[in-house]
């Protein structure tokens, strides 16, 4: 009568008290955490494809002078023969001053003058058909220089390895809070189903469907959860413009690089969560239904 009176229709299930809110703000964060991590995995993929093109696009060669001749005079020579090999487009000649300061953060400034350094070349290599090591170790030996090529391939399996796991762990971690999220949705519906059982009795005497409780359910609990994952989607979303913003090229740091298509890819994530949510509450609703029938 009271909700006739004001004009609007009384809820047909009762309010639980208090728990809501509650439910609501476990799955708003564990939906937060799953797209920071699945904005993880994405990043760590991304740099160590970066990496990898990085290591791959350049080789360097260790010089090493003959007898009479200055390893000044053999890097520039080495430097010379491999500029005109196919495949390279540059090819310099370290000096010490340059050398120094690719050791420097290792070894710091105190030991470095006293150290023997090498001498090397750095080789930039055309990204469409670069060079290989044995062609560039072939043109060294045909003019006569004793150095020896790294082709970074080493590197490049250890950074592609190591990037490959972190991007299988973080996504394993979006898995976990995802499903972490779902079970919650069920677990409350199916709490709130138990603490209801009178109402489910009598709604089924006056001639109600399985299907029409469980759609009064899914819309409590799936929308509830729904706007909570949402909500978490959508402040993920804003943390990674932020950093994005603040971060410049990089996005914080160059080992996890965010871009804009990263906010883009979980703009999804939203309508993902509600699909989620309003399903696991839906089929949760049935089976519990069903299995008291």
């Amino acid at each position: 009568m009271i909700g006739r009176l004001s004009g609007r229709r009384a809820p047909i299930l009762p309010r639980e008290a208090g728990g809501e809110p509650w439910l609501a703000a476990v799955i708003a964060a564990l939906c937060f955490l799953a797209c920071l991590a699945a904005a993880g995995a994405l990043a760590a993929d991304r740099a160590a494809h970066g990496w990898a093109r990085s290591l791959g696009a350049e080789a360097t060669v260790q010089v090493r002078p003959r007898v009479g001749e200055s390893g000044a005079t053999a890097a520039a020579r080495a430097a010379e023969t491999l500029a005109g090999v196919t495949g390279v487009d540059e090819a310099e000649a370290l000096d010490r001053e340059a050398a120094e300061a690719l050791l420097r953060p290792w070894l710091g400034e105190a030991v470095l003058p006293d150290l023997p350094l090498p001498y090397l070349v750095v080789v930039r290599l055309d990204r469409d058909q670069p060079a290989s090591a044995v062609s560039l170790s072939r043109a060294l030996a045909e003019a006569g220089v004793d150095a020896t090529v790294d082709d970074h391939s080493l590197w490049r399996a250890e950074v592609e390895r190591s990037a490959g796991l972190i991007t299988v762990l973080a996504g394993a971690a979006f898995l976990l809070t995802a499903g972490a999220a779902a079970a919650a949705v069920v677990y409350a519906t199916r709490a709130g189903m138990a603490a209801q059982a009178g109402v489910i009795s009598i709604l089924s005497l006056n001639g109600a469907s399985d299907i029409r409780i469980a759609g009064l359910y899914q819309r409590r609990y799936g929308l509830l959860a729904a706007g909570a994952g949402a909500a978490g989607a959508l402040a993920a979303m804003a943390a990674l413009s932020l950093l994005r913003f603040l971060g410049g090229s990089d996005g914080i740091t160059p080992a996890l690089p965010v871009v804009w298509s990263d906010v883009l890819i979980l703009s999804s994530c939203p309508a993902l969560a509600a699909t989620v949510a309003l399903l696991a509450a839906r089929l949760t609703a049935l089976a519990r239904l069903r299995g008291h029938d």
